[in-house]
This record gives C-alpha cells, sequence and structure tokens, in this order.
C-alpha cells in the first residue's frame, strides 16, 4: 500500500517520540516535545537512544515535505498525546476546521501581507494551519499561551514548518506586548477564569455575577488586539450568546463590533453534543461605520454529505466575494 508523506512523517515522528518516552519515563507529549525540539536543532540529548534516533531523523530530513505536511503529520502525533492523557482546554481544533477557517482568512486577506494573533495558541496548529493556506508569506504571526509545554510545542511546530512566529508565554488574557494585528484567530478556551484580579479589567467580566467566564473574556481581549476594522475569527461555544442572560455581551458587541459571520458546525466534528461549536466571525468597528454587511447565518452539513458540503462552500465562497449570501 503506497503511503503518504504525511504517514510516512508521522510514522518517524512517532516512533522517536516512543523511544524518547520510555527512555525518560515520561509522557508521550513530553516525549513528542523533546523529538520536535530534537528535530529543528538536528540535536539528540538522549544519548543512550542516539543509535535508534539517528536513522529516524535522517529519514525525517530526506523527505520531500511541505510545511503543511510537516504540521498534519506532528498534528496526528498531537493527537495522540492528547488522548493519552487529557487536559481541560488541551482538545486540538479538527483539522477541517483549521483548514476552513485558513480559508476564510485567505478569501479576507488575498495577496495583502498581514499581521495575525492566536491568543490562545496551544502547539500552532490552528494558526500555522492558516498561515499556510495564505496567499503571501509577508506575515507577522503572534501566539500565546500560558501552558509550558503547548508553548514549547508551538514553537518546534512553527520552526519545523520554517513559519516565524512570534511567541509569547503567559496567560492570553494578560496584556500582550504586540502591535495590534489584522487577524486575531482563536478556538476560545471555555469555563470559569481563575483569576478574578485580571478580569477586573474587562467589560465582560461582568456577563456573569458570580464568576468571570474565560470566552467572554477573551472576545474582549481579542477586540483590544485588533486594528480598526481588523477581523476576529474564532470557533465559538454554541452556549456563547445564551450564556448572556443580562445582555451584557450583547451591548458590548453593539458598541465594538460587528458579527459578519455565524457558521453552525455538524454536533459529529464534536466528542459530546454539549461541547458543539460555531465559527464566528466579526469585524472591530471604528468611530465610522461602513454600513452594515448583510451577515451570514448558516449551518454546516456533515462532511460526509458531498453534495451539501460543495454547495456550502459555493454558497460560502460567493458571500465573501460579494458579502451577501
Amino acid at each position: 500500500m503506497q503511503t503518504t508523506t504525511v504517514s510516512e512523517l508521522f510514522t518517524m515522528i512517532d516512533q522517536a517520540a516512543l523511544y524518547t518516552k520510555k527512555e525518560r519515563k515520561s509522557d508521550y507529549l513530553t516525549a513528542l516535545c523533546e523529538t520536535a525540539e530534537g528535530l529543528v536543532k538536528d540535536e539528540i540529548k538522549a544519548e543512550t537512544i542516539a543509535d535508534k534516533l539517528k536513522p529516524l531523523y535522517e529519514r525525517f530530513y530526506n523527505q520531500k515535505m511541505t510545511a503543511e505536511d510537516v504540521r498534519r503529520s506532528l498534528q496526528l502525533a498531537l493527537l495522540k498525546g492528547m488522548k493519552a492523557s487529557p487536559q481541560p482546554n488541551h482538545e486540538l481544533t479538527p483539522d477541517t476546521l483549521v483548514l476552513l477557517m485558513g480559508h476564510m482568512v485567505a478569501m479576507l486577506a488575498g495577496k495583502k501581507p498581514f499581521s495575525i494573533l492566536d491568543p490562545a495558541v496551544g502547539a500552532a496548529n490552528l494558526l500555522t494551519g492558516i498561515m499556510n493556506q495564505s496567499a503571501t508569506d509577508d506575515i507577522k504571526a503572534f501566539g500565546v499561551d500560558a501552558d509550558p509545554l503547548l508553548i514549547r510545542l508551538a514553537a518546534a511546530n512553527a520552526n519545523l514548518q520554517q513559519k516565524a512566529v512570534q511567541l509569547f508565554h503567559q496567560d492570553g488574557l494578560k496584556p500582550i506586548l504586540a502591535d495590534p494585528v489584522d487577524y486575531v484567530v482563536c478556538d476560545l478556551p471555555t469555563g470559569v477564569y481563575p483569576d478574578q484580579e485580571t478580569a477586573k479589567n474587562y467589560t465582560l467580566n461582568a456577563v456573569d455575577p458570580k464568576q468571570p467566564l474565560i470566552h467572554f473574556l477573551f472576545v474582549e481581549q481579542a477586540l483590544r488586539m485588533l486594528k480598526d476594522k481588523g477581523y476576529f475569527l474564532a470557533l465559538v461555544p454554541n452556549h456563547l450568546f445564551s450564556d448572556d442572560q443580562g445582555h451584557v455581551f450583547h451591548d458590548f458587541l453593539q458598541k465594538k463590533a460587528t458579527i459578519l459571520a455565524l457558521i453552525q458546525l455538524p454536533v459529529s466534528l464534536f466528542l459530546r453534543a454539549d461541547q458543539a461549536k460555531s465559527i464566528l466571525l466579526m469585524q472591530k468597528k471604528t468611530d465610522i461605520q461602513d454600513h452594515a454587511k448583510q451577515a451570514l447565518l448558516a449551518e454546516m452539513p456533515d462532511f460526509s454529505n458531498e453534495v451539501k458540503m460543495r454547495k456550502f462552500m459555493q454558497q460560502l465562497d460567493h458571500w465573501f466575494l460579494h458579502r451577501s449570501v
């Protein structure tokens, strides 16, 4: 059976990570991180298994690969590691959605240079996936994450793909030392935000009087980090708007942003129905705002239905080209 470049690369990365895991007595994700960093630097830290790792590294370097091949092979390894030791907000964005969101940014940006930020970057799978679909290589990219292992994985992931990404190891809701960007993209973390003091700096802290909700705070942070008329493209929980019992979020958006599109995704993409998400596209308002554009409200069909999926993609492209369906 013919193997693809992605499966070949994954096999090498996975084998090297398993050798490292056994040698270090660590979990798979930590071993994967050491493997990816070793591939970036062409360096083997675990000398006792150098004879096993060296042939794998050489096979990896000898592959004819694109950045997208590297991203997808690492994505498979990341999925394996995250299933082995699940943690809250450690889920990977499904690949079909990475491709769809990348397509949407590509439609908005065209061939123009742009800047982009992911304030909850994780292992940089979504961010680099979007960059790989762009029509330009002139991209200033930034990523933020508080998790020390994920930010190391993000750095190795970007470096292996030869993507220039400036990464910040910090809480994405603390002040980010980057200039405003053209695009903020994010697979929004959900749940309660534990840092009450930081939450007080956000208007949307008031959405739930009892506790700060992290998904709302990230929307506000995204809009802070955007240039005027910049775009926020995010995977948001389906309960985002129903959580806004007191219309605090609604009133905030009236002043700060225009909703351009809301696309409900098939529940089959997610492990449980209560984890289902939608794609939200917003544009930051300016003092002098254009006339409101026709918003795209759509329900994406199941990916297995090719006819409906093709029709949906035609509708989406038509809307981006004409800004009305």
